[in-house]
Parts: C-alpha cells; structure tokens; sequence
C-alpha cells in the first residue's frame, strides 16, 4: 500500500480507467438484468433504470460503479442459488428442468430438440 492510501481506500483510478470500468459493469448490469429479469415490455422499466443511471453526470463514480458491480453479482448469485436449490430438491418434478438442460445440449452442438405432441 502507498503512504497516501487509507485502510479500505480504493485504489486511484485514472479518468480513461474509471470510463472502460463503468462501461464494463454497465454492460455486465444489463446483462445480468435481461437474464434474470426478463426483456419483456412489462418489465423494461428496469433496463430503462440502469440505462437512465448510467447516463447520468455523476454515474462514473467509483462508489457508484462499484454498487453496480455488487448489484450484478447478487443478481447473478441469486439465480445461481435458486437454480441449486431447485436441482437439489428431488421431490419437485424436474422434467421441466430436464428439457432446460437437454435442450441447452443440443444447442451447443447445434441442434434443436423436437416438440413432444400432447393432446
């Protein structure tokens, strides 16, 4: 540590560093937004809240990017909790689960899977 920093202190950002930060997280918050919350037209007043944020003229403050930062990782930590939960729990009926998975599989490779008729 330099003599100038405190205990707790965040390092000495410069002005080029604190903008690619801010344009980092932003990106990383809205992400995580249209994942966990959803992109539909009901809900874009949560987009449209990180974007007015982030627009603002004090926005590319460190304490405000590192809130956004938080922010992300507990939106992202939230759903990665549920999910575990859920895949632990073995008296829920998982085959909605098991078509998420299956399906992401066959994604990757390239592939779709079929629709199951019901009638």
């Amino acid at each position: 540590m330099s003599g100038n920093t405190k205990k707790g202190d965040a390092p000495k950002m410069s002005g080029g560093e604190v903008v690619v930060a801010a344009a980092r997280v932003y990106r990383d918050l809205l992400k995580a937004v249209v994942k966990h919350v959803g992109k539909e037209d009901h809900k874009s007043h949560f987009t449209d809240f990180v974007k007015t944020e982030f627009r603002k003229k004090k926005a590319h403050s460190l304490d405000k990017i590192n809130l956004a930062r938080n922010y992300t990782y507990l939106l992202n930590s939230i759903h990665s909790h549920k999910d575990l939960l859920f895949s632990y729990n073995i008296a829920v009926d998982r085959t909605e689960e098991m078509k998420r998975v299956l399906g992401k599989s066959a994604a990757s490779v390239g592939l779709r899977l079929p629709e199951v008729y019901q009638p």
